[in-house]
C-alpha cells in the first residue's frame, strides 16, 4: 500500500458560489491536507481523505471572507474543517475515475460524486514520484442550504 501526501506547494483546492443567482463568486482554500492511499499503480483501489481550515477561505474580498467565516455560512469558530472521506472510485478509462465519499461541511455529512481526471506519475528533477490529479464536482444548496457551489481541485502528490 502506498501512500500518497498533496503536494501544497503544486496543488490548488477552488471553487465557484453563485451569487444573487445571476453571477459567480470565484475562491480558494489556502490551508487544506489530503491523503491518497493505494496498493495498484493505477488508483483504482484509492482511499482519499482531504480536508480544508474555513479560516483560510480566500475569495480575495476580506469582508466577504469575513462573512463566509461567519455563522450566516460556514461558521469556521464552531466547525473549523470542511472534510471528504472516500467510500469508492471506479475507473473508466486509464484517465478518468468516478470517486464516490462523503463531504462533510458544518457537521452535515452527505454523499458527493465526484469526477476524477488522472494525469499520470512522473519523476521530479529532485527524484520524488509525483502524481496528478483534477477532481471536480458540483454540491447542491438543497444539502448545505448556506452552499451552492462548483468545487474544482488540482492536486499533485507525491509519496
Amino acid at each position: 500500500m502506498a501512500t500518497w501526501k498533496i503536494d501544497a506547494s503544486h496543488s490548488e483546492i477552488e471553487f465557484k458560489v453563485k451569487h444573487l443567482m445571476i453571477t459567480n463568486v470565484n475562491g480558494f482554500f489556502t490551508d487544506y491536507d489530503a491523503t491518497v492511499e493505494a496498493a495498484n499503480d493505477d488508483f483504482s483501489d484509492a482511499k482519499i481523505s482531504f480536508e480544508a481550515k474555513v479560516d483560510s477561505i480566500n475569495t480575495k474580498n476580506e469582508q466577504r471572507d469575513g462573512h463566509l467565516k461567519s455563522d450566516d455560512f460556514f461558521n469556521a469558530a464552531e466547525f473549523p474543517l470542511i472534510k471528504f472521506e472516500s467510500t469508492g472510485i471506479v475507473k473508466k478509462d486509464n484517465e478518468h475515475y468516478k470517486l464516490t465519499g462523503n463531504l462533510t461541511i458544518r457537521d452535515n455529512t452527505k454523499p458527493v460524486e465526484l469526477d476524477v481526471e488522472y494525469a499520470g506519475i512522473t519523476v521530479d528533477p529532485w527524484g520524488q514520484t509525483k502524481a496528478g490529479f483534477e477532481i471536480s464536482g458540483k454540491i447542491s444548496r438543497k444539502d448545505w442550504p448556506e452552499m451552492d457551489s462548483y468545487y474544482r481541485s488540482w492536486w499533485y502528490c507525491g509519496k
